[in-house]
């Protein structure tokens, strides 16, 4: 692209499902996202609109606001994030974070079905590999599995590894860990337990399998 996406085609890219990138706009929008490279239109019906590496990069940068700009009305709402154990600000856990997950965790399958080469659903895609904490907390997320709280000690915890593409999964006990571990060989990851060597503290490395 050229140049910068106009306020309105900003917004619709701001709008996007979080997980999926799937895009709600008219026609005239969409159409000018996908010529500029943005967005693309998925050949199945009913032909919806997604955005694509270039479009997520724009979602995820962080522009200077103009200073005349007035703040969005909906500037307050929050964007869906898997808990990756041990936030602060956790927010309420009831039926409707167990919907939004569930519809989250069905996103993530549709977009590993959409950018997989062969269509599979059953291994991770490219935005997992991107993004493995994220991915790997939802995975345990929607399947129920509790996330710790600020504490850290009553659930699991993912966190980030120097590792490529590789998670630890952090959990209160050894039963925590091999009902992760079977989670998330479920989910297309392959994961193991490892012992730290300073603390002797259990725990599991996960990875997203390519095959």
């Amino acid at each position: 692209m050229t140049r910068p996406p106009t306020a309105a085609q900003r917004r619709v890219i701001d709008a996007a499902e979080p997980v999926t990138g799937r895009l709600r706009g008219t026609q005239a929008q969409l159409a000018a996202l996908v010529r500029h490279g943005l967005a693309f239109r998925h050949p199945r019906p009913p032909h919806d609109c997604f955005l694509t590496p270039a479009g997520h990069r724009v979602r995820e940068a962080v522009p200077e606001p103009p200073a005349a700009l007035p703040p969005r009305a909906d500037s307050g709402a929050e964007v869906f994030a898997a808990r990756v154990g041990g936030e602060e600000t956790a927010g309420t856990a009831g039926p409707a974070r167990v919907r939004e997950v569930h519809s989250a965790w069905q996103g993530l399958l549709e977009l590993r079905r959409m950018t997989n080469p062969d269509g599979g659903t059953h291994r991770p895609c490219g935005w997992e590999r991107a993004h493995l904490v994220r991915a790997a907390a939802l995975a345990l997320e929607a399947a129920g599995h509790r996330p710790a709280g600020p504490g850290g000690k009553d659930g699991y915890r993912v966190r980030a590894t120097p590792q490529p593409e590789a998670v630890a999964v952090h959990g209160p006990d050894d039963a925590t860990l091999r009902a992760c571990a079977a989670t998330l060989e479920e989910a297309g990851w392959q994961a193991g337990e490892h012992t730290d060597p300073r603390t002797r503290t259990r725990y599991l490395l996960a990875s997203p399998r390519r095959m």
